[in-house]
């Protein structure tokens, strides 16, 4: 049990890590309504990614990987939807 506790502790830790990693990006394209250094094929890459770890994560009940890919494919597509608006 201990075992469990400290990997779903590690495994939300290192989730709110990653996802909140994508906030900087997100705010800042979004306040200068600019992304031109976002590479368009690059985050279509990772939504795809995402989405796929959503679908692990789905399969294998394990909630940190569910939250931490909904957060980030929210995120992502907020990214990418900006850059396609703002081409």
């Amino acid at each position: 049990m201990t075992n469990f506790l400290s990997a779903d502790l590690i495994g939300y830790f290192a989730a709110c890590l990653t996802t909140t990693a994508f906030i900087p990006q997100a705010w800042l394209t979004w306040r200068r309504k600019r992304a031109e250094g976002v590479s368009l094929g690059m985050y279509i890459i990772l939504v795809s990614g995402v989405v796929m770890w959503l679908i692990y994560g789905l399969m294998l009940s394990a909630l940190p990987i569910i939250i931490a890919n909904m957060v980030t494919l929210m995120l992502a597509m907020f990214i990418l939807v900006m850059k396609l608006v703002y081409k």
